[in-house]
């Protein structure tokens, strides 16, 4: 097993992850991404969003995207991980966690003091896991969305 960065012809796989995992999570009309919007945001001078994969023998089995967040209460940046997917064929076999491990090290060898990201409520295998590696769930939080018309009449209120 390697984990890499994903290199710019590689655009396509991930847009074949994020799709995959669409699926897998029950949202496949919502991935609207496309190749050119992989490219412009993953390979660009000073990209905000990363990609490494978990290769196996060769084969680019799955993958994890994430960015940089900020805790304005410890002062430190953190990783938010957005996506991690890993082919179901090929789970079991420690892939998401080795990815998840990967991340933890780039936290701990810069300083950040998080790694978090989202999970449906649903999708009890994928809680187990994290539960397993010592993540919590932050039950007193709520997400907060503001989209589509949503997020146009609130950016209209500027004026």
């Amino acid at each position: 097993m390697r984990i890499r960065e994903a290199q710019p012809n590689e655009a396509h796989q991930i847009l074949d992850f994020i799709r995959d995992l669409a699926i897998y999570e029950k949202a496949p009309d919502e991935a609207l991404a496309t190749i050119e919007d992989i490219e412009k945001s993953f390979f660009c001078d000073h990209p905000q969003v990363f990609c490494n994969f978990v290769e196996v023998e060769s084969q680019v089995v799955g993958f994890v995207v994430w960015y940089l967040n900020y805790s304005t209460w410890t002062g430190t940046h953190g990783i938010y991980v957005e996506d991690l997917f890993v082919r179901p064929e090929y789970r079991g076999n420690g892939y998401g966690k080795a990815l998840l491990s990967y991340l933890a090290n780039i936290c701990v060898s810069r300083g950040y003091e998080r790694l978090q990201w989202w999970v449906l409520d649903w999708n009890m295998p994928a809680i187990d896991f994290y539960e397993s590696l010592g993540a919590e769930a932050m039950k007193e939080w709520t997400v907060m969305r503001v989209q589509k018309d949503a997020l146009s009449r609130l950016a209209a209120l500027r004026n």
